[in-house]
């Protein structure tokens, strides 16, 4: 489910997404629709979408609370590799089976374990490949393990596949590129529109230059993959 909150700042519209959701932060993700930094004539803004995956919601006193709230947490491990229980074991057979049937075989193993989060790592001398351009392979893959996630019975568990380490590798970029086209913005005083990108990677343009005075972003277009238009303040 997708909610939209606003607020002066990012941690103002969070925080009001968690009081009237009853959720805590690390329960839903953050989407950054639009920001606008304090001027001199204008107060600050910031808008985002809240994702909740397919977990159901019910009114009560401070908005909504999650249905499932009092079920049972996973507890946080880490540093062991091997599946340690049943549902870590069908997740790693079922993306291991998946690349093996799309001729793409590798080792499978458990990347890190956090509250409500399960890491999910590939080591394939395939792994180009199964990364795809810009990682949409990876980021296709990683949905449909979601999908199996959810069911399993397990929508408040988000699973992050990975590869190569190309997560951090495409993190690092994204912030290189989020510095040098709002350095292109602001010497042109106009705005450039960047290529479509998934929820997270917008996400991490927008939290990036959310400090930069003089420069805004804003997602434009439909769909999952919008892109992301970075402008000079000011510019029309």
């Amino acid at each position: 489910m997708e909610f939209e909150f606003e607020g002066r700042t990012e941690k103002e519209a969070i925080d009001k997404a968690a009081a009237e959701l009853g959720l805590e932060k690390d329960d839903f993700d953050v989407e950054i629709l639009e920001t606008q930094k304090t001027g001199l004539f204008k107060k600050g803004y910031v808008r985002i979408r809240v994702h909740t995956g397919n977990t159901t919601f019910r009114p009560n006193e401070a908005g909504f609370k999650d249905t499932q709230a009092s079920a049972p947490k996973r507890e946080a491990v880490f540093g062991e590799p091997v599946p340690q229980n049943e549902f870590e074991q069908k997740m790693t057979d079922f993306i291991s089976g998946l690349i093996e049937k799309m001729g793409y075989p590798g080792n499978v193993s458990i990347l890190f374990r956090e509250k409500n989060k399960l890491g999910i790592k590939i080591d394939s001398s395939f792994s180009s490949i199964l990364i795809g351009k810009k990682g949409k392979n990876l980021d296709a893959l990683q949905l449909l393990l979601n999908i199996y996630a959810g069911r399993l019975g397990k929508d408040d568990v988000r699973v992050i596949l990975d590869t190569e380490n190309y997560r951090i590798r495409r993190e690092e970029s994204l912030v290189r590129l989020a510095y040098n086209v709002a350095e292109k913005v602001r010497e042109s005083r106009g705005s450039i529109l960047l290529e479509p990108m998934n929820p997270f990677d917008r996400w991490l343009i927008h939290t990036t230059l959310n400090d930069i005075n003089d420069v805004e972003t804003k997602s434009e277009g439909d769909g999952l993959y919008k892109q992301v238009r970075v402008y000079y303040r000011g510019f029309k």
